[in-house]
């Protein structure tokens, strides 16, 4: 059976995709600090496995720590080979990821995304495991004037955050081509995930205040909080409000699983590929739909 190293398995793609690769008959690690995420999800995943999966129970291990602490992932990797049962390949989604936060505090940024990201490759690298699924993001692209974008659109983001998404895939090219023979990579990038699990005992679930746009509407739907700020009204659109792709987290999911199988089952390369539906919706309709 395969094993797979999720980071950042408890956040709101990670616990979805961990889900979704237990239902694929996958072992899953999940490792995560819990800052952008809740001990709830483990719960709710397991949850779920004992009602729809129960043979794949005992297939989901939790690490709680940082990969900013070497030692912390190494142990992991150890632990595994010691038990005859080594981590074939890393799905990589820890780190933050406000670009707001990002602008006003850019030291944290590049210390929690960059530096556990340079962590786990030299890791990963001393345990002979060079199969990685990088979870990156559309935000490398900038502001474009084009609104279908390409993976060949030109690389320019506006914010730390983008920054950090972009020089992990540079990292991660580096490593590529100092052993093309060896490194199985895919960079896959995004705009704005919604949803939640069909059985709906999953979703997501933000610390404190919420970056994206579908927990705002709930709280405010909750009565949480009072109103939802539209930030623009004199946008170039047909109502004058931003526009995204916004795609659902199972469809991310599947995406995430999909790069993997592609990963195992083919020889050593490195691919850029966006996920997105291709459709726009503005903020105002996506509120109107809710």
């Amino acid at each position: 059976m395969q094993r797979i190293l999720v980071t950042g398995g408890l956040g709101f793609i990670g616990s979805h995709t961990s889900l979704l690769l237990i239902e694929k008959g996958y072992e899953i690690l999940i490792v995560d600090s819990l800052i952008n995420s809740s001990i709830s999800a483990l719960e709710r995943i397991n949850e779920i496995i004992n009602i729809k999966y129960p043979r794949m129970k005992n297939k989901l291990s939790f690490f709680k720590g940082d990969l900013r602490d070497e030692s912390f992932i190494r142990g992991i990797f150890l632990k595994q080979n010691k038990i005859g049962k080594p981590i074939t390949a890393v799905i990589h989604f820890a780190g933050l990821k406000s670009i707001n936060q990002s602008i006003n505090e850019p030291l944290k940024y590049w210390d929690f995304n960059l530096v556990s990201t340079i962590n786990l490759l030299k890791v990963m690298n001393l345990f002979e495991c060079r199969t990685i699924v990088f979870s990156s993001s559309a935000s490398v692209y900038g502001s474009s004037k084009i609104d279908l974008i390409n993976e060949d659109q030109k690389l320019d983001p506006i914010n730390p955050y983008g920054l950090t998404k972009l020089t992990i895939e540079h990292v991660l090219a580096n490593l590529y081509e100092s052993s093309p023979d060896k490194w199985k990579i895919i960079n896959l990038r995004y705009f704005n995930p919604i949803g939640a699990h069909p059985s709906g005992l999953l979703g997501e679930i933000p610390n404190g205040i919420p970056n994206n746009i579908f927990p705002l509407i709930m709280q405010v739907a909750l009565g949480e909080i009072e109103y939802f700020k539209i930030f623009g009204k004199n946008w170039p659109t047909r109502d004058g409000t931003g526009v995204r792709d916004y795609i659902h987290v199972m469809d991310l999911a599947i995406g995430h699983f999909y790069g993997l199988e592609y990963l195992i089952n083919n020889p050593p390369k490195i691919l850029n590929l966006i996920l997105g539906t291709g459709i726009g919706t503005s903020v105002l309709d996506l509120i109107k739909t809710f």
